[in-house]
Order: structure tokens, then sequence, then C-alpha cells
């Protein structure tokens, strides 16, 4: 057996540009940290004693004799990208729920590549990981993604993304002190406002014509400097400023990013003492980051106690194998992908 861990994602900035419409024209992009909240994937030979020759359980659970019979798209066509035919069982487990905009799409793309290589015996940078995720997600299974997610999951840290226009990906770690790091950490408070929603729906709403709303991804953009230097220069509240002015230039390239129950949060956290904050991900629900002082989070909480807060740390492991039983791998299932 094999057992695949991956982080979950927090962008602060820049999210938007990396969308290959825009970063193929003008570069892209991001500030985002992962976080100590996990998915898990794990994969293990099937023995050969039932009536069906592959499992997967997730919030389902599947029993197959063939890889076309499977129906959750990107465990299909991961397993089918490695040349898995039969006689595997994989398991999605997971701290959060899907479709809340912490980048689980993604990290459940990479967690499954990488428990799949690692099942076959082979060894792959996170750099690989991230951009066959992204391969995975955009080109086999046509959806609507940006590239931040991948890389920033398959990596961990906090880390400065560019996106280049010949499609290359740079991860640049942000080297701050520790003390800054906690401090930082300190002032977010993470939200689960109890609606979810497909990412890749949403950002159709927006994405394909980014070109269109220049000006503001521009603006969009410019905010990943000025947030790297207001947390170089220890400029915290700045970098909490920063957050507001990037959530009202996003909530103005499509209609479908918020909604009224999304500004009512995010007025009434505002209003109790929050600097700034956004919707993670692509919009429309899911989980709310607010920057709140340490001395004001008391009447955040208190406004917002119909809300599920949850505490989170940053991590900066990315993608990990943290358990490889070899008598349990699948050294002769498979065969090396070929995109």
């Amino acid at each position: 057996m094999v057992i695949a861990r991956v982080p979950f994602r927090v962008s602060f900035f820049g999210g938007g540009t990396d969308y290959p419409s825009w970063y193929r024209r003008f570069g892209g992009a991001v500030l985002s940290t992962t976080i100590n909240k996990y998915c898990y994937l794990s994969v293990r030979k099937l023995p050969p004693f039932f009536d069906h020759s592959i499992r997967i359980a997730y919030s389902q659970v599947e029993h197959c004799t063939d890889i076309n019979q499977i129906r959750h798209p990107a465990f299909r066509e991961i397993l089918r990208y490695h040349g898995v035919k039969n006689g595997v069982e994989a398991h999605y487990d997971s701290d959060l729920p899907a479709r809340s905009g912490m980048g689980s799409s993604s990290a459940f793309a990479v967690g499954l590549l990488h428990a799949m290589y690692a099942f076959r015996g082979k060894m792959v940078s996170h750099g690989e990981l991230a951009t066959q995720a992204i391969y995975i997600e955009r080109e086999v299974l046509g959806e609507s993604v940006g590239s931040q997610d991948q890389a920033a999951v398959a990596h961990g840290g906090l880390n400065h993304i560019q996106f280049e226009t010949d499609e290359s990906i740079v991860v640049n770690p942000m080297i701050l002190g520790r003390d800054i790091i906690r401090e930082l950490n300190s002032h977010l408070m993470l939200y689960f406002t109890g609606t979810v929603r497909i990412a890749s729906e949403i950002a159709k709403t927006y994405s394909a014509d980014l070109g269109e709303k220049e000006r503001n991804m521009r603006l969009l953009g410019e905010l990943v400097p000025a947030a790297i230097s207001a947390l170089q220069c220890h400029e915290l509240e700045e970098f909490g400023k920063l957050l507001h002015e990037g959530w009202r230039l996003k909530r103005s390239l499509a209609a479908a990013i918020s909604t009224s129950g999304i500004d009512e949060i995010y007025e009434a956290a505002v209003s109790a003492g929050a600097l700034g904050g956004k919707i993670l991900g692509a919009g429309g629900g899911g989980f709310m980051l607010l920057f709140v002082p340490p001395a004001k989070q008391a009447a955040v909480r208190e406004r917002l106690n119909n809300l599920l807060l949850v505490p989170f740390e940053f991590e900066s492991a990315g993608s990990q194998i943290i358990y490889y039983d070899p008598e349990n791998a699948g050294l002769d299932v498979g065969t090396d992908p070929k995109p």
C-alpha cells in the first residue's frame, strides 16, 4: 500500500492571472501558502478474490471490472494515464469538503499521481507532479482551471509563483523570519460559508475573456509585489488592506464570484474589525479568509457565530508519500505515462 498526503492551499493575491488565457499573453503571478489541512490518496493491490478487479472509494464506492466503467472522471483518467487495467484499489479521504475553494481538485490530482508513481516504484519531482496535474485537469478532463493550485499543493509553503508567457512555472519560496510568518498566521481566520460549488463552472464565467477585463486584471497582478513588499517590511496591516482591495477587484470580474450571502458575511466581518479578506478559489461559496488583528478576533467570532471557524497553521512540505509498504505495492501494474 502507498499513501500520499497533499496539503490544501490558501491563495492571497494574483488569482486569475494563473489562467492560460491571461498569462500566455501577459504573464502572471500569485502569492499563496499551503496549510495543515490535507487530503489523502491511498493505492494498493486488489487481492484476486472478488468479482471486481478495480475498487474506487471516495464519497461513493465503485466496483468495476474495466477502467472505462469508473464514473469518477479524475480517478478514471489518472489510472488510465498510468496504464492501469485492473488489480488496483484506490481511496480518497480529506480534512475539508470538496468544491470549497481550497484547491481540492488539484490536490486530488497531485496526490493520486504521486501515489501511483510510488505504487509503481517511481520517484517524481514536485514540479513534474504539478505539470502533469495541470495536463490531466485541463487537457484530459477539459476543466476550466488555472495553474496555481497544482504548483502550490505540490511544492508546499508560502510562495510567490510566476507564470511565464512560454507556460513555464517558477516557484519562489518566500524568505521571511519565523516571527513574521507566525504573526501573519495569527491574523488570519478561515470560515466555512456552508455552501460548495464547482469551481470550473464559476471560472468559466470570467476566465475565457480575461483580456477584456485587462485593467482590473493588471491591478490584481500589481497587488502581488505590493503584498510581498508589505510582508518583507513587516507591514501586516497593509497586507490586510491589500486583501480588501483584491477582493473588491475580483468581485468586479463576474457576478458569480460573490453572492448576497457572501457579501453580508464579509461586511459583518469588516464591521467587527476585519481589515480585509476574500472568498477562496473561484468564488461563489466555500471558504472565506479574513485578515483580523488578534485584538478584534473575539468580536469577529461573535458576529460570525453561525459559521464554522477552522483553525489552521501554515505548512511547507507539499505533497508527500507518508506510507509505503513494498509488499502491497504494484510494481507490475501499469506503464509509464504517455501524455
